[in-house]
């Protein structure tokens, strides 16, 4: 975990939050938008959204049709209008209007589960943690350090391990954007992987043109 750490860590030392975000509130309506759908796309409709909608008390101002039309690119759009509203009003009736800096409360709000919740500690509060996306799964499970069949939960106590606390942050950015822009779902970049020599998943893909290679 310590190679691999460094490999990335030289690969993408700026990995951060692509969720653009001015506040811990802006940053749960934004991570609560981007399940099933990619970042950019959260970013180009949030860029209208956080003008017209600043507070709690904004989303819940207009009518939930008005809310689902303003965010109706993103996949999901009238089930995550229906979690902003009743997260709002939870914000509001328990939590004076602010995100809770606590993991345990924030799970108990509206569309938000454990990942979620890992993004907003470490990103809005400076609590280390590490929330798996998609991205850390698949990468986690390639490099061997979960196996296939784990629970993103599982994934998630693994790396925790492995990875010492006060990196457990930067180590879920890093990861991300080792997945997000080398080794993808669709045709990583095995042939020039730093990291191909202690890969299993990456050997395996990589043998049809070794085998071809070796017999030209």
């Amino acid at each position: 975990m310590t190679h691999v750490l460094g490999v990335i860590g030289h690969m993408f030392p700026d990995a951060h939050c692509e969720l653009n975000h001015s506040n811990p509130f802006e940053l749960t309506i934004a991570v609560l938008l981007s399940a099933q759908c990619t970042d950019e796309t959260v970013n180009k409709v949030t860029a209208n959204l956080f003008q017209k909608y600043r507070t709690p008390s904004d989303y819940l101002a207009v009518p939930l049709d008005e809310l689902e039309n303003d965010i109706k690119r993103i996949g999901l759009y009238r089930n995550k209008a229906l979690f902003i509203q009743k997260l709002c009003r939870m914000l509001i009736d328990d939590y004076g209007g602010d995100v809770p800096r606590e993991h345990a409360e924030l799970t108990k709000l509206p569309g938000v589960g454990r990942k979620t919740a890992n993004v907003v500690v470490s990103n809005a509060f400076g609590v280390p943690a590490i929330a798996v996306d998609t991205h850390v799964e698949r990468v986690s499970k390639r490099l061997g350090f979960a196996t296939a069949d784990d629970s993103v939960l599982e994934v998630e106590k693994k790396l925790m391990k492995l990875v010492p606390r006060e990196l457990w942050t930067e180590t879920h950015h890093r990861l991300i954007f080792f997945g997000r822009y080398h080794c993808k779902a669709q045709n990583p970049q095995c042939p020039v992987c730093p990291l191909l020599d202690c890969c299993k998943e990456g050997k395996q893909r990589m043998k049809p043109a070794l085998n071809r290679k070796a017999k030209s």
